[in-house]
């Protein structure tokens, strides 16, 4: 029986979890809202579907491992809205959802792990507390995986800092984790060769940092003067970015190591980093 991916939401991380799992002979049906990225993920060897639109009965039927990468919006998940008793339904021996550490809250830099309390401090972390009891209630196979800021090719901070519009925002006892994108393909990669329904897993690298010396670090490799810093003001920031400075904290990735055995590739962003501009520079030759 050929092992089948249905990735709804088929966006980044899925695309660098996909490219594994297709070099292992899997087949991966993956939804996308644009007939553009339909193409693009074809190219990809990924079978697109466009949806809302095609119809998800014959992907659902074929699958045996789902995972939904699609944020809620402001009524809730919109993939278990629209599709919700289907999708309890299907026979997958695995899924997957993917969240955000945005479910813990301010933590004013403390540390937290799975079994922290929930506490979101924002919108968007309180529709993400929702969206996971929504998905553990369709009776699937569940794994969720809880991501920190997301870097990786195409979305590292060199642009940036080259073009001389980054800036450091300085906010006293701001610490982020983040985690690259590779390292969470081989967690969802290691989770699907372990399955534990229920268990819920903590993505980010070993070490929480200020955002400001990402910045840093990333002029020094490219050798360039370190961007300039600016007070931290909320009314100056988008809301996405006022939403991710409203919240500190450390978050523990314990349980993939001891759990699934995963040895991060970019255990911190200094190896990140210096790895996306190493690649950068392959590929520009």
């Amino acid at each position: 029986m050929t092992r089948t991916l249905l990735s709804l939401g088929h966006g980044y991380s899925a695309r660098a979890l996909a490219a594994r799992l297709l070099a292992q002979g899997w087949r991966v049906i993956g939804t996308t809202r644009s007939p553009d990225k339909a193409e693009r993920l074809r190219a990809e060897g990924v079978e697109p579907l466009v949806w809302p639109g095609d119809d998800l009965g014959p992907a659902l039927a074929a699958a045996t491992h789902l995972l939904s990468s699609v944020a809620p919006d402001g009524a809730g998940d919109p993939v278990l809205r629209a599709e919700g008793a289907r999708i309890g339904a299907a026979g997958v021996v695995w899924a997957g959802y993917l969240s955000t550490t945005g479910v813990y809250g301010d933590r004013q830099g403390g540390w937290v792990d799975e079994g922290s309390a929930l506490t979101p401090a924002t919108e968007r972390g309180r529709a993400r507390v929702a969206a996971e009891a929504a998905w553990r209630a369709t009776g699937l196979p569940l794994h969720i995986f809880r991501l920190a800021g997301i870097y990786g090719p195409g979305r590292g901070p060199f642009e940036k800092v080259r073009d001389g519009s980054a800036r450091r925002i300085l906010k006293p006892g701001q610490v982020f984790s983040r985690i690259h994108v590779e390292d969470i393909a081989q967690v969802l990669e290691a989770s699907i060769a372990r399955p534990n329904p229920g268990a819920v897993y903590n993505l980010c690298d070993d070490d929480p940092a200020p955002p400001e010396d990402v910045l840093s670090e990333a002029a020094r490799l490219l050798g360039l003067p370190e961007p300039p810093a600016v007070p931290y003001d909320p009314a100056t920031l988008s809301p996405m970015a006022a939403s991710f400075y409203a919240e500190s904290k450390r978050v523990r990735n314990d349980r993939i190591k001891t759990e699934l055995g995963v040895r991060l590739r970019y255990p911190d962003y200094r190896a990140g980093l210096a790895a996306l501009l190493a690649e950068e520079t392959r590929s520009s030759t």
